[in-house]
C-alpha cells in the first residue's frame, strides 16, 4: 500500500444471508481525497464503509487504512457517522460533547464548541427531542471533533434542509482546505456531490462499476444527442447508456471525443450525466459495445 493512499479495499465480499451486499469490491482513496462513493439504495455502501470504519468484519477481502487493517488500531484515526446518526438520546447535546472528549485522545474542545455553536444546536436540549437534521449535524460535529484522518460520512445529508446542507458542506470543506482530511461520502444522490468531489466510487449491486479521478473520468467519456438511428449507427464506440424520447435519444458513451457520425450534437458529460449513465447501466444491462 503507497503512503499515498488512505483507504485501500481489496476484494471485500460480506453477505447477509442469501443476499450478497458486496461482491469483491476493489478500490483506493488518494489521502487528502474528498471521494464520493454514490449508489442507488440498497447498493451496499452503508455495508462497505462499516467495514471501512473497522465495526463489520467482511466475510472475505481486506480494507487497509493508512496500511493497517481496518480495526482497533485504525479507529482513533477515522471519523465515522452511521446514516442513522447513532448517539444516546437521554444525553443533552452538552453531555455528548464530554462524552466525547472522554473517548478521543485527540479531542478538540473549541473546536467542538464552535461547530456546536455554527449549526445552532441548543446545548441543554436532549438528543433523543432534536430534529433529524440537528442530530445529524451534531454527528458530524462529534466526527470532526475527533480531528481524523479518515472521515467515513454515510448519508450525512440527507435529513437536512437546503441551507443545512450548504452549511454542513462547508463546513466539510474547511476542515479538508485547513487539514487535508481525507473524506469518503456516501450519498445516492448526485446533486449532494457534484462540486465537492474530487474522486468518485460507484457502487452497484455490490459491486464497484467505476472508480477513479473525477476529470480524467469526464474526459474519458462523451456523450452524443440526436435521432436514435444515428445513435445506432455509431460504430467502434463503447455506449454505457441510452435514454431515448419518441425518435431522439441521448448516449452516454466511453470514448475521449466524438465519432463523425452526422446529425449527433456531442458535449462533455456533466459529473451527473456520467454517474447516472453508469447506475442506470448496471442496473439494466453489462455495459454493451457497438460493433464497427
Amino acid at each position: 500500500m503507497s503512503a499515498d493512499t488512505a483507504l485501500e479495499v481489496t476484494g471485500l465480499t460480506h453477505s447477509f444471508g442469501r443476499r450478497r451486499a458486496l461482491d469483491y469490491c476493489s478500490f483506493t482513496v488518494p489521502v487528502g481525497a474528498v471521494t464520493a462513493l454514490v449508489g442507488r439504495n440498497g447498493a451496499g455502501k452503508s455495508t462497505l464503509l462499516r467495514a471501512a470504519s473497522g465495526l463489520l468484519r467482511p466475510d472475505g477481502g481486506e480494507v487497509r487504512v493508512f496500511g493497517e487493517p481496518a480495526g482497533d488500531r485504525s479507529l482513533p484515526r477515522i471519523g465515522y457517522v452511521a446514516q442513522a446518526a447513532p448517539l444516546y438520546p437521554t444525553l443533552t447535546v452538552a453531555q455528548t460533547l464530554d462524552l466525547g472528549a472522554r473517548l478521543n485522545p485527540s479531542w478538540d474542545a473549541a473546536y467542538a464548541r464552535q461547530l456546536t455553536d455554527g449549526a445552532a444546536l441548543p446545548f441543554a436540549a436532549r438528543v433523543g427531542m432534536l430534529a433529524p437534521g440537528h442530530r445529524s449535524r451534531l454527528a458530524l460535529v462529534m466526527a470532526l471533533a475527533k480531528r481524523p484522518d479518515l472521515l467515513l460520512l454515510d448519508e450525512p445529508l440527507a435529513p437536512l434542509d437546503p441551507v443545512a446542507r450548504t452549511e454542513a458542506l462547508g463546513t466539510l470543506m474547511a476542515d479538508v482546505a485547513e487539514r487535508g482530511t481525507t473524506v469518503v461520502l456516501s450519498s445516492h444522490v448526485v446533486a449532494d456531490v457534484d462540486g465537492v468531489c474530487d474522486h468518485v466510487v460507484v457502487l452497484a449491486e455490490g459491486r464497484v462499476r467505476l472508480a477513479g479521478e473525477v476529470e480524467p473520468m469526464l474526459a474519458a467519456h462523451s456523450v452524443a444527442v440526436g435521432p436514435s438511428d444515428a445513435i445506432s449507427a455509431l460504430g467502434g464506440v463503447e455506449i454505457v447508456d441510452v435514454r431515448t424520447a419518441g425518435r431522439d435519444a441521448t448516449a452516454l458513451i466511453r470514448s475521449a471525443g466524438p465519432a463523425t457520425t452526422e446529425g449527433l450534437s456531442w458535449h462533455r458529460p456533466t459529473l451527473e450525466e456520467l454517474l447516472l449513465g453508469h447506475l442506470r447501466s448496471a442496473g439494466l444491462q453489462p455495459e454493451r459495445k457497438v460493433p464497427a
